[in-house]
């Protein structure tokens, strides 16, 4: 028997006619079932949530947003990779967990570019740099200084292995010339738990994970990975203007379906997804928790897997790291 992967490489990637559960009259006619990867809290989980009212309305059915975190992102995704081609799994994915992770794996579990079809950019976010309130850091130079100060002996925290914010991390751990123990959580809400505990010395995460912590005054906000200042944080500096000038990292988010998803579906999706961003309200709403708000085109959407699939694979390289 012929399975699904063997006719998609064997026809080279080109969609194959869909069976007729695949090609409903209109779409969606039931719920549609949006997957993560990562728990609840984290950057993942806040720009499913906050689309969804805006999707639910396009779609005039209900979007349920499913949890499954582990392996930093990629047992979502490999749900999504082996998924039925009809539209009603879809995925809201990382960089890392769709691009940066399975071709670390010992074996892959997928094919990133054969084995999913990359749909429509939701938004993309800028990482902070964060430390407890006890931290002896109040600056990003006094956290170097501290850390170079205490070689071996500080920690910082991740929502898994070759995730953005484990390579942020230690990307700056190299460059700076750090000594730090990386400590990966199942998703980012987990990890923020620790360093409000004063557990964790450093985080670079996503910021609309910890905007609200910051503004509460809960954590020390000491840099951004952007080039440029962040608009919500205009008093936070970046790291590139910390002493790192080359220093720029983010994490996008980004609506994926099985491989062999039929054009109709991944247009209604960029469709629902360009109107919730054009709303004036939503869009100030993502704005102020933190993201760039995405949109765009599936070509757009497939062109940044790409890019950022071979941009990741040197970082990770470099800093060889491998997912055990």
């Amino acid at each position: 028997m012929i399975s699904r992967r063997s006719l998609w490489a064997a026809t080279g990637g080109l969609a194959l006619p869909m069976p007729a559960w695949a090609q409903p009259a209109a779409y969606p006619t039931r719920t549609v079932t949006l997957l993560m990867g990562f728990a609840p809290g984290g950057g993942t989980d806040i720009i499913s949530r906050l689309l969804q009212p805006a999707l639910q309305e396009d779609f005039g059915h209900p979007v349920a947003i499913e949890s499954r975190p582990g392996g930093s992102g990629t047992i979502a995704a490999t749900a999504n990779a082996r998924g039925r081609p009809d539209g009603y799994q879809m995925l809201m994915t990382t960089v890392s967990a769709s691009a940066v992770v399975p071709p670390t794996m010992k074996p892959p579990p997928f094919d990133i570019i054969a084995d999913q079809t990359a749909v429509v950019l939701a938004g993309t976010v800028p990482l902070v740099a964060v430390v407890p309130l006890d931290s002896p850091a109040q600056d990003f130079p006094g956290f170097i200084a501290h850390a170079r100060a205490n070689r071996g002996k500080l920690n910082y925290s991740s929502s898994g292995v070759a995730t953005q914010q484990h390579l942020a991390a230690a990307a700056l751990s190299f460059a700076a010339g750090l000594d730090m123990t990386h400590i990966p959580f199942r998703g980012t809400g987990q990890a923020v738990n620790e360093i409000l505990a004063g557990r964790i010395d450093i985080a670079i995460d996503t910021l609309p994970t910890y905007l609200p912590h910051i503004r509460a005054g809960r954590v020390r906000a000491l840099a951004t990975t952007l080039p440029q200042r962040v608009p919500t944080l205009p008093d936070v500096p970046t790291i590139a203007e910390s002493g790192f000038p080359d220093f720029d990292a983010a994490v996008w988010y980004m609506v994926m379906g099985p491989p062999g998803l039929p054009s109709t579906i991944s247009e209604r999706w960029v469709q629902a997804v360009n109107k919730a961003l054009a709303d004036p309200g939503l869009r100030q709403r993502v704005l102020d928790a933190g993201y760039i708000p995405g949109g765009g085109t599936s070509a757009d959407a497939a062109a940044l897997l790409r890019r950022d699939a071979a941009k990741y694979a040197e970082v990770i390289r470099r800093a060889n790291i491998t997912f055990d």
